[in-house]
């Protein structure tokens, strides 16, 4: 086992120093290393902006307004941490920033704190895809399906959310609350239609 620890080990230390490189040339200004930076991130990054936004053409335009920022701050990340966790969490930035000053969003981003759902902490069972299930998140309006990629995918506490949202972690706890009760009445009754109903239209 030892040699598999060390190799991986080092696979991680060689993916570094690549990096390393590659944002050095970004820095320099150089055309090939800031698409070979694009093209490498550009994929898993989409799927990102595709999470906070209804369509496809907005996650585009969230995307690109992301590598933006990502080039013109690409100074401050400082190789503490993966060069894609640091891109992604401008992307989430991003992504929010969008959803506040896009009118079609900021009606469904007024939050109002309301009593807790009651949410049983057992899950339905859950026959869907990654795909089919992001969709589902997507169905939800945009202030509950903000909150649930924030809280549940992202992994920010609810006082971090507040923070990002300008509300309090209360109002974030009851949105993420409602959010959840709607997806799990989703999955259930998703799960049990015949197969030819579900794929229907798609």
């Amino acid at each position: 086992m030892q040699p598999l620890a060390t190799n991986a080990c080092q696979a991680g230390v060689t993916h570094m120093m690549e990096y390393s490189v590659l944002v050095k040339d970004c820095l320099k200004q150089k055309p090939v290393a800031q698409q070979q930076l694009y093209d490498h991130f550009a994929p898993s990054m989409l799927g990102v902006c595709y999470r906070y936004t209804k369509s496809l053409s907005d996650a585009e335009d969230v995307l690109q307004e992301g590598f933006i920022k990502v080039f013109m701050h690409l100074a401050d990340y400082k190789f503490k941490g993966e060069l894609g966790g640091w891109i992604r969490r401008i992307m989430v930035t991003t992504a929010l920033n969008y959803l506040k000053k896009n009118k079609r969003y900021r009606q469904e981003m007024v939050f109002a704190e309301t009593p807790l759902h009651p949410v049983s902490d057992q899950n339905p069972a859950i026959d869907l895809d990654a795909r089919q299930l992001s969709d589902l998140i997507r169905q939800l309006p945009a202030g509950f399906q903000t909150i649930f990629n924030l809280y549940a995918i992202e992994g920010y506490t609810h006082v971090e959310i507040g923070q990002m949202l300008g509300i309090s972690d209360g109002t974030s706890k009851s949105q993420y609350a409602r959010a959840r009760y709607l997806l799990i009445e989703w999955i259930e009754k998703y799960s049990s239609l015949p197969k030819n109903e579900q794929y229907a239209g798609k």
